[in-house]
């Protein structure tokens, strides 16, 4: 399996768990869950490939239908037995931006497009499936949050891996950096609690 497919793989049953969390703190049944994680889950990459001209990837490789279907199941089961805090959804869903960010920058790449291209179907790719999971659980989604560093740090690690490149470093080696970079700034966001500024027009009296 190549790297992107393992990428693709990776950032589906990832997204798939965080999916999971969100529909079970809702009270969605099984069906509700099932539908969720798989919106999520492919949500993304199906965008960008519609944008690029592409199959659905998920389409022509039922594997990724599996691997969601299987991660949400495990996620079910487990819990059954603990109930994870709201924490361990941002921790997932950060994983899972990482992975499909990257996997779309090397799509988009792949297809001969700009440098520009590349980090805006890296953005779309990483985090459409989380707007599709927050508004079909009638959460505000993530990315529109005020001050909240998400489709942020899906630009600088999708930069950092196209300069990277430019730069003469190997693509396997940039997109490591790239992932560890976006998973990296989502994270001591969420531990920090660091916002970025907000943008507020203060009315005349």
């Amino acid at each position: 399996m190549s790297l992107p497919h393992a990428l693709e793989y990776a950032g589906t049953a990832v997204f798939a768990v965080s999916a999971v969390l969100a529909a079970g703190r809702k009270g969605l049944d099984l069906l509700g869950v099932a539908v969720i994680a798989v919106m999520t889950a492919t949500g993304g990459g199906t965008v960008r490939d519609l944008l690029l001209g592409r199959t659905p990837f998920w389409f022509t490789d039922t594997g990724y239908l599996v691997t969601i279907l299987v991660a949400a199941a495990i996620t079910v089961l487990m819990l059954r037995w603990r109930h994870p805090s709201e924490r361990v959804l941002q921790i997932a869903d950060a994983l899972g931006l990482a992975l499909f960010s990257i996997s779309g920058a090397r799509i988009a790449e792949a297809a001969g497009l700009p440098g520009l291209i590349v980090v805006v179907m890296a953005t779309i790719t990483g985090t459409f499936g989380g707007v599709l999971r927050d508004v079909l659980c009638n959460d505000i989604p993530l990315l529109l949050r005020p001050g909240t560093i998400y489709g942020t740090a899906v630009i600088a690690g999708a930069t950092l891996y196209v300069l990277l490149q430019s730069w003469g470093v190997e693509r396997t080696p940039a997109g490591f950096a790239g992932m560890a970079l976006i998973a990296g700034l989502r994270l001591i966001a969420i531990a920090r609690n660091i916002q970025l500024p907000v943008l507020t027009i203060k009315e005349k009296p």
